[in-house]
């Protein structure tokens, strides 16, 4: 955007009366509110997550261990995965599009407000549930917590205890809140633009988040559809995925990877448009390739739908199905690769500078770079009989949703943590936190490479003992990468309390856009007068 109309800065204070106390949490419909509220949300889910994958390798540091029983180990297991993608990731990328798209296209709220905020409250309860199994086990109450691995595969869940009803019901409400979202965020976009912000013109963020809300309106129905056929089968009769009464129990693997790898480019499409913001703001250069970049979210957007399958090579899969979905799989490395290109041509020859944000974003491109490459190894369907049930497949996919969200979560975190607070955080402690992230990440995961390519499977609370050394390597590593989030709490908090620096409305020298026009942090009421975009 070249041209913008000028802010009245002098009047600001007439449009940032905002209420105060708890009732501003619960009732707001200011999309910064609602936006704040989903990214502490994520944050603290985010935590919690990390804590399961901690006890997970605490078990593994060595083998024979008995930190966990099988029984909790595997609950451990499932819990990590479920909360890390619908209560830690989801939500924090859900947060980022409610604060800064509105801004970004000088929109003065999201469209629909009250769908925003009960959007919102419908995850704290889909938490509540999710864990309350284990909350009752500690009073001797149910069977304990959901233990049939993040992917709930029958037939073991329709035999599984009272957590699997949870669960299901837990995914029901994230489901509804994350349409809500959706609808939200494409009326929004549609209607809601300042003159001037034509759809050419809108923020590579804005473009990210619209395919991504496409992709949770088209699949997410399906994995909603099959909890409530397995909840079916568990209560009232039903034979949807029972053998024993003539169902399919790889029915269940449909319909959870027509939702399931989709929900991967759901996770990675928001944080790849903000991760373009960030490099061309420390770049001081100018986004490369802002045609491709959108015309690649919509290519991955169309394709992420037609290879889900090749997450079941191993199920019996017809020679026809294995060559289809090998082929197609291959074929989406092609618009990933093009974003690949038109973010090493966006730092091509720039005037670089390496703050914390910027770290981050090259670690996002260097780790989900190597994500991206040991998928073409599993996409082979006769190398995937290999490897899909080892570490290798594990470390994988931490390189993609790790190496690739979540490392563009935290770019985007330090990117936007002065804008949203007013106060710049701890530069030093943000250079620790990248990092330590990179050798505690690689430290665990490159291990479980190794591992994975000699043998080792996956999901088991117990190994051989030539798997040693792998493990303790591992483990070591993940208890240096968890330790590390901490460092991003810090600056959180000392961010939010304005125990540093004042931010400047650009924060960045290179940052561009509506959002860095406002001052910081932005007025409660923002752009009571549309600006004009040329």
């Amino acid at each position: 955007m070249s041209s913008v109309s000028a802010y009245v800065n002098e009047h600001e204070h007439e449009h940032d009366h905002k209420p105060r106390g708890l009732a501003r949490w619960l009732f707001t419909t200011n999309h910064k509110d609602i936006g704040i509220l989903y990214m502490l949300f994520g944050v603290t889910f985010f935590l919690v997550g990390g804590l399961f994958a901690e006890l997970i390798r605490a078990q593994l540091i060595h083998p024979a261990n008995h930190v966990l029983t099988p029984e909790l180990y595997n609950q451990a297991i499932t819990l990590h995965g479920l909360v890390m993608v619908f209560a830690a990731l989801m939500p924090v990328t859900a947060g980022f599009a409610n604060y800064v798209i509105p801004l970004m296209i000088g929109a003065p709220d999201m469209a629909l407000p009250r769908l925003n905020n009960w959007g919102f409250w419908l995850l704290p309860p889909a938490a509540v549930v999710l864990v309350f199994p284990g909350i009752l086990q500690l009073f001797g109450v149910g069977n304990g917590p959901i233990d049939t691995g993040w992917t709930i595969y029958a037939p073991l869940s329709v035999r599984s205890g009272l957590g699997v009803d949870f669960a299901i019901f837990a995914i029901v409400l994230l489901g509804a809140s994350s349409l809500m979202a959706s609808i939200n965020i494409i009326v929004t976009i549609f209607n809601m633009r300042a003159p001037g912000v034509t759809m050419m013109k809108l923020p590579l963020f804005a473009w990210s988040w619209l395919i991504t809300a496409f992709l949770l309106i088209a699949v997410f129905p399906a994995l909603i559809a099959g909890g409530l056929m397995l909840l079916t089968d568990r209560h009232f009769g039903t034979h949807f995925f029972s053998a024993a009464g003539g169902g399919d129990p790889v029915l269940w693997e449909h319909l959870f990877w027509f939702f399931g790898h989709p929900e991967v480019y759901i996770l990675l499409l928001p944080t790849a448009g903000l991760l373009s913001h960030i490099l061309s703001a420390f770049a001081r250069k100018p986004i490369f390739g802002y045609r491709a970049q959108v015309y690649a979210y919509w290519t991955i957007g169309v394709l992420s739908v037609i290879v889900w399958a090749h997450h079941m090579f191993t199920s019996g899969m017809p020679i026809a199905g294995q060559l289809y979905f090998m082929y197609s799989t291959m074929a989406i490395s092609i618009p990933v690769t093009v974003l690949f290109i038109c973010w090493l041509g966006t730092i091509w020859r720039g005037a670089l500078s390496f703050e914390t944000p910027m770290l981050f974003a090259l670690g996002y491109i260097g780790l989900f770079g190597i994500g991206g490459l040991t998928g073409l190894t599993l996409a082979d369907a006769v190398a995937d009989q290999q490897y899909h049930n080892s570490y290798y497949l594990v470390a994988h996919f931490h390189y993609t949703l790790f190496g690739g969200p979540i490392m563009g979560v935290m770019a985007a975190a330090y990117f936007y943590l002065p804008k949203i607070t007013g106060h710049m955080y701890s530069e030093r402690a943000g250079r620790w936190h990248f990092w330590l992230c990179i050798i505690g990440f690689n430290l665990t995961f490159i291990p479980q490479f190794l591992a994975g390519i000699a043998g080792a499977e996956r999901r088991v609370v117990d190994y051989p003992i030539q798997f040693a050394g792998f493990h303790m390597a591992s483990s070591i590593g993940a208890f240096i990468l968890g330790a590390a989030q901490l460092l991003l709490v810090y600056n959180i908090v000392v961010a939010w309390r304005g125990r540093t620096e004042p931010a400047s409305a650009r924060v960045w020298e290179g940052a561009q856009g509506l959002e860095f026009t406002l001052p910081s942090p932005p007025p409660y009421h923002t752009f009571a007068e549309r600006p004009a975009v040329v």
